[in-house]
């Protein structure tokens, strides 16, 4: 980011009265006299600051790589700049966070941003060389970097001056968080897993991706209106392996986990990305397991609630950031 005052985003080469040629003389001026050269494009305005089209592409370096094996070149700019704008907006709401703090007289000195690079070098097993090479290929320098690594411990440091203290966790919703795990899934220590695959080529189009959400929507409704999860299956599943089998518990996709193990014995949920395509998930049966007491959780649940409690109110904050910000969207 940087400030609107010190910025000049185009600059015109006129020439002087004292270079303009005689009449009937030569034109001594530059070949390039008169013509505007852009040095740098601004895609958006957040209050007194700007992000800049390169600081835009620093940031899309790393989600780039698939968009752009997209062989249809129609679907793959509509791709880069549904990425690109996706991008921006998380950028101008990092931008607001940063400025909140700064208003509000949050700090971060360099110690404390040296001692963040020492940890992200251990870390990754990387020297300054090795960092400054790894950065490059990213778009980054270590300038830039340094810069934006302050950036982010300012932006967590003022989530958590700010926006945290307004967090309230209550025993009693501790307790009430308990009683629905004893009620509900996460006692779950196994569960039977079915599925139906709707599978989709490497680099889909929007329209094959709507294509198989509505496929497995529909199949989903036939389960619930009564039909046997493995006769639509049969009829819709790209892959002629329905029953997966029993799943323990950290024996699958992280992701996956999480929807699966909050199923209950017959639920039918989806659809659900996967590397082939998207799934539905049928669970026809479920091993449990006692939970610990609850002295021995309540820590554990009051941590959690508190991390979902304070996402939501961060993401309240930064909303009500937006509606008193001036934000000036420029990204063609």
């Amino acid at each position: 980011m940087r400030t609107l005052v010190v910025l000049s985003l185009v600059l015109a080469v006129a020439a002087p009265a004292w270079a303009q040629p005689a009449a009937g003389g030569r034109d001594h001026r530059s070949p390039n006299a008169g013509k505007k050269f852009q040095l740098e494009r601004v895609v958006a305005v957040v209050n007194d600051s700007i992000i800049l089209q390169s600081e835009l592409d620093a940031r899309l370096v790393p989600v780039m790589a698939e968009a752009q094996q997209i062989q249809d070149p129609q679907e793959r700019r509509r791709r880069i700049a549904k990425l690109a704008s996706q991008t921006l907006d998380e950028m101008v709401n990092e931008e607001l966070i940063v400025q909140a703090a700064e208003a509000a007289k949050v700090e971060v000195d360099s110690s404390e941003v040296q001692a963040a690079l020492d940890e992200i070098k251990q870390q990754n097993n990387l020297d300054d060389a090795g960092l400054a090479q790894a950065l490059a290929s990213q778009g980054y320098t270590m300038q830039n970097y340094r810069m934006d690594l302050r950036r982010q411990l300012l932006r967590l440091r003022a989530v958590n001056q700010l926006v945290a203290p307004k967090v309230q966790i209550t025993d009693e919703d501790v307790r009430a968080r308990y009683d629905q795990l004893q009620r509900r899934s996460e006692a779950v220590s196994a569960v039977y897993l079915s599925h139906i695959l709707i599978k989709l080529p490497e680099h889909p189009t929007e329209q094959q991706i709507t294509d198989a959400k509505a496929t497995a929507t529909k199949a989903i409704e036939r389960v619930k209106a009564g039909e046997a999860f493995a006769d639509v299956a049969k009829q819709v599943s790209s892959d002629p392996n329905v029953e997966l089998g029993w799943f323990q518990r950290g024996s699958i996709n992280p992701e996956w986990e999480q929807i699966v193990f909050s199923m209950e014995k017959g639920d039918v949920r989806g659809p659900v990305s996967g590397p082939e395509g998207l799934h539905v998930f049928y669970v026809s049966d479920v091993k449990q397991s006692a939970l610990k007491p609850y002295a021995e959780m309540k820590d554990q649940l009051k941590n959690e609630l508190r991390r979902r409690e304070l996402d939501k109110q961060t993401q309240t904050w930064v909303e009500e950031l937006r509606k008193k910000a001036y934000i000036d969207i420029k990204l063609q």
